[in-house]
């Protein structure tokens, strides 16, 4: 979408104007009256139009703009039905069931958000992909806090804060790759350079999770041991379920692409459902289009067991499309980019570049709800403001995933954001308070900035 050609010249006033009723519209709209992020955008949508027309910018230009937008989201979607079908192979293999109920026999509740924060760390970390980490290993704990009746929220706060430290620290990581290409900066001296961020942030956040996890004489352990009886009684959990586990990790450590490691770990579970099921192909066609379906009897694990499927990914998939059509009429119409020359020219120091650049990353995961974009625009926007205040751009790679990677999951209508809501069953607004690692990265970064430490000065 950066690539998109602007045709035309806003002021600073009618870019400003522009970007304050859109976020006011979308905001209000979703805290204050409920409603799903579809309309205001379309509305958005309508009002950029709308200015389009009245610069007497014709119609065509404006569309192409908006086709444009959604291509550039196009790579996500069929991730995102990849995914869908990947839960529901899942849910028929029992993988899912066979992980949620390893969970319970080896996972105290004392300290249980902590526990929930480490684990997905190091499997976010393995795997590379936050989102897959989510629906995976993220669902099960889910499965866990709610059979323990522990607050789904924290656990939430703890799950998307794993999954994207993993996301942010992985050398198998989309964004980590792409933060360290676009400014030019080795993978792994861009990976040792976060963590002098990263690993603050995730041992406050480890402390912060651990306070608030509950004793064990909190729990009620009849009620777990219920909710294995009735995992065990499904007569999905083997270990062999955690089969496809394996192909999937193995295929993201071989650096197959994620949505061919889908579907090969996606085939492997439907393979392993044979070894103690005999799903008709038309029941398995169902599965992986509307979803998988408990039947137990027992509401509490049908409601946990039954999801997945393309279709579940609809409602992602339209809203994923409308925001980046937003997005790339706000480029066609030069909004950004008036935005950003103007932040560029106002930066003399390491301090404000710093800090500007890190709320610019975080201004365009608000606006346009895409993290890659957050990644792309912020690199390209700073990399000679660094220079000239003589920073590494090892620099800017780390605050582009500080306050990029990490901040997309906190914004209600990104992409992160509204597939995390819906696979994990926690609205957005609901686990932001307690996404720790995440609201810490971007704190850190710019206090840094501001102290002047750990930052890296170029070679002269």
């Amino acid at each position: 979408m950066f690539e998109i050609k602007k045709v035309n010249e806003p002021s600073t006033t009618e870019a400003v104007i522009l970007v304050l009723l859109i976020v006011a519209s979308i905001s209000v709209s979703i805290i204050k009256w409920g409603a799903v992020p579809h309309l205001p955008i379309v509305f958005s949508i309508l009002l950029l139009i709308c200015y389009g027309l009245l610069k007497k910018i014709s119609y065509q230009k404006i569309e192409s703009g908006l086709v444009a937008g959604a291509g550039a989201g196009m790579g996500a979607v069929f991730l995102f039905f990849f995914i869908g079908m990947l839960i529901g192979s899942w849910m028929l293999s029992g993988t899912i069931p066979t992980m949620i109920y390893i969970g319970f026999s080896i996972i105290t509740p004392a300290f249980f958000f902590a526990i929930v924060f480490t684990v997905v760390s190091i499997i976010g970390l393995s795997i590379g992909s936050s989102l897959t980490t989510v629906a995976t290993v993220g669902v099960a704990f889910i499965g866990m806090a709610s059979a323990m009746d522990l607050s789904l929220a924290i656990t939430a706060g703890a799950i998307v804060s794993g999954a994207f430290f993993g996301d942010k620290m992985s050398p198998l990581s989309d964004t980590t790759n792409l933060a360290s290409s676009i400014v030019g900066v080795n993978l792994f001296e861009h990976i040792r350079n976060m963590g002098w961020t990263t690993v603050p942030a995730f041992i406050i956040s480890f402390i912060i999770f651990a306070v608030l996890s509950p004793s064990r004489m909190e729990i009620d352990n009849a009620s777990i041991n219920t909710f294995q009886e009735g995992l065990l009684a499904t007569g999905s959990v083997h270990w062999y379920s955690l089969l496809p586990l394996v192909v999937l990790i193995a295929m993201t450590l071989a650096k197959v692409p994620a949505l061919l490691a889908l579907a090969a770990t996606s085939i492997s579970a439907i393979a392993v459902s044979y070894l103690h099921s005999a799903s008709s192909p038309s029941d398995i066609l169902n599965i992986l289009y509307g979803g998988y379906v408990s039947a137990t009897g027992v509401a509490e694990i049908d409601s946990l067991l039954t999801r997945g499927g393309m279709e579940s990914m609809l409602f992602t998939v339209s809203l994923v499309l409308l925001a980046l059509s937003m997005g790339g009429l706000l480029f066609t119409l030069g909004v950004i980019q008036t935005l950003l020359s103007k932040i560029e020219s106002s930066l003399k120091k390491a301090s404000s570049v710093i800090t500007a650049s890190a709320l610019t990353a975080i201004g365009i995961n608000v606006l346009i709800g895409e993290q890659y974009l957050s990644i792309l625009l912020t690199g390209q926007a700073f990399q000679q403001q660094y220079e000239k205040v003589g920073l590494s751009n090892k620099n800017l790679s780390r605050v582009m995933e500080d306050a990029g990677t990490v901040v997309n999951p906190l914004v209600p209508w990104s992409v992160c954001g509204i597939f995390i809501a819906s696979v994990l069953g926690v609205s957005t607004m609901e686990y932001l308070p307690f996404a720790f690692f995440c609201l810490l990265s971007p704190l850190l970064t710019i206090a840094f900035g501001y102290a002047g430490k750990t930052l890296t000065a170029i070679n002269r």
